[in-house]
């Protein structure tokens, strides 16, 4: 409200000078608005040119404009078949054969009927007439199974924009939490603002179970539940949605501006005929319901009463009262005629994502050793152990990460910037790894210091080539400069170059004195080369002067 009131003094303020007969320039105007709207979130996105008239902006670019081409017209070109579509979902993910299956042919109608309608409605023929029931999916499943991967994917195929969002996050009018007309919005967006296109795209909303009101092992949601339900109903059916959000101050300003200036870009509104709603949840406790009625109906005695897993088997016996014993409003559940489950994934699963999968988590693990110069190869042996201890953690295919992480994450801290440059993936290491990071670090520390000691013969042979005086490093004083090398990230060779440079000085006042030919250099020499070069020195006259004493 602040703002609004900077505003309404803005404008007074330009009121009073044109009552002095100074009026506004369209400049200044121009800076007041904009300064506004920056502190809005505006900022300088603002169609200011078009509000004030610019001359750039009424200029004729039409003749030399190149002809675009509209991404919405390639949906009505769609040609693609359910048995494509699986193909394609397979490459990424694993298993649930069935909600491929069911999710293909869902699409694959679903955007057949935007072309038909499309079809008869540039014929001029009555498209209304053409009956269908929108193919909304219902995806059952625990966490981790590819419930979100199998509808991106449908969405990157096919060309439309996606959005996913949680169930959780919104409530009935979008005072607390979000509003569910945002999600349409947001294809918009998604859609880099082309508003037809946005009209097909696909919503996924996950954690749907959540909005259950009641019963079937749910948490137990109020009234607010229900009324998002509500409000769904109507999206997932056929509705307009405005653009621009009412609450948003931002939004409504702008649109007030636009209708000033006479711009009319773009449809006020947003149908949700022709978008594609994917819902999907755990559905912690339908399989009790289920169970339970599947069992009473069985003819004969039952003894004991089983709790079965929901699996494609006993999700064949789903019905529409099921879900609403669950908690939902039968109207809601009647908008999502689609229905399929996805199985919970079982240790050979996460053996095929590992080896199979397009998008398995071992390409993303070797590309990350990769990055430190280590060739990481991953051994059947460490893909079997890694899924048998996945399995346990009962997320899904989101475990490999978790399992993965804890296994290699010592191996990822110890091993960059040794010289280990290959490191082989398999269950004795995994099951020893604090073996085999204590012989790569002694092998890497010896294989580095042997580098370290060619390049500090390399300094030597220079350095006595050039100064004729020779010097000896001992095996601390080159595991001293290893050391400093990989701290600094530096060459020995430079190391020594920086520390010694003028050394021969010292050394030969030192030969002078003493008569020496070959000076050692130890531990203390690198770590405080001039006191270490000083303290020589000193002694080298010490010896002299004790000479001259005992000849007197």
């Amino acid at each position: 409200m602040a703002l609004w009131g900077e505003l309404g003094n803005s404008l007074l303020e330009m009121s009073d000078k044109t009552k002095d007969n100074d009026p506004p320039t369209p400049e200044e105007m121009q800076k007041t608005l904009k300064d506004l709207f920056s502190k809005m979130g505006g900022g300088a996105s603002m169609p200011f040119g078009s509000i004030f008239g610019d001359d750039d902006e009424k200029e004729d670019k039409t003749e030399d404009a190149p002809v675009e081409v509209n991404p919405a017209d390639t949906i009505f070109d769609f040609n693609l078949k359910p048995r494509e579509v699986k193909a394609h979902l397979d490459r990424f993910v694993i298993r649930q054969d069935e909600a491929k299956k069911a999710l293909s042919i869902a699409v694959c109608d679903h955007y057949n009927n935007a072309k038909q309608l499309r079809a008869l409605e540039e014929e001029g023929d009555d498209a209304e007439k053409l009956e269908y029931q929108k193919q909304n999916v219902i995806v059952v499943g625990p966490t981790g199974v590819g419930k979100t991967y199998l509808v991106k994917h449908i969405a990157e195929m096919i060309g439309v924009p996606f959005v996913k969002a949680d169930a959780t996050k919104f409530s009935e009018t979008g005072y607390v939490g979000g509003d569910v007309d945002d999600l349409v919005r947001e294809l918009v967006r998604k859609a880099d603002g082309d508003v037809e296109l946005a009209e097909y795209g696909i919503i996924y909303i996950d954690e749907i179970d959540k909005l259950a009101s009641k019963g079937g092992g749910s948490f137990g949601k109020d009234v607010s539940g229900r009324g998002v339900q509500t409000t769904l109903l109507k999206l997932m059916e056929e509705t307009e949605v405005a653009l621009r959000n009412p609450m948003d101050m931002k939004g409504q300003m702008m649109a007030m501006m636009d209708m000033k200036s006479g711009k009319k870009t773009q449809k006020e509104n947003i149908n949700t005929r022709n978008i594609l709603f994917i819902v999907s949840g755990a559905f912690s406790g339908l399989e009790k319901i289920v169970s339970k009625r599947v069992q009473s109906s069985q003819i004969g005695f039952q003894v004991e009463e089983r709790t079965e897993v929901l699996d494609s088997e006993l999700f064949k016996h789903v019905e529409t009262q099921d879900f609403i014993d669950f908690g939902f409003e039968a109207e809601f559940v009647g908008r999502l005629p689609v229905r399929v489950v996805c199985e919970k994934l079982e240790k050979k699963d996460f053996v095929n994502i590992m080896k199979f999968s397009e998008g398995s988590i071992l390409r993303q693990y070797e590309r990350e050793f990769e990055a430190y110069g280590i060739r990481a190869q991953f051994e059947d042996t460490a893909i079997e152990k890694v899924a048998e201890l996945s399995e346990k953690e009962n997320t899904g295919a989101r475990a490999l990460m978790t399992v993965l992480a804890d296994m290699l994450r010592d191996f990822k801290f110890e091993l960059p910037g040794t010289s280990v440059s290959e490191l082989k993936i398999n269950s004795e290491l995994i099951e020893n790894k604090n073996e085999f990071i204590a012989k790569f670090k002694e092998e890497g520390e010896q294989i580095e210091l042997t580098k370290a000691r060619s390049e500090v013969d390399v300094f030597v042979q220079k350095f006595m080539a050039k100064h004729g005086i020779q010097m000896e490093f001992t095996d601390e004083a080159i595991l001293s400069l290893s050391t400093q090398s990989a701290e600094q990230g530096r060459s020995v060779l430079q190391i020594c170059g920086s520390k010694f440079k003028d050394y021969q000085f010292g050394l030969k006042l030192i030969q002078r004195n003493s008569g020496k030919d070959s000076f050692t250099i130890t531990e203390e020499a690198v770590k405080d080369a001039d006191k270490f070069l000083s303290d020589m020195v000193v002694i080298s006259y010490d010896s002299i002067k004790k000479e001259e004493e005992s000849t007197e």
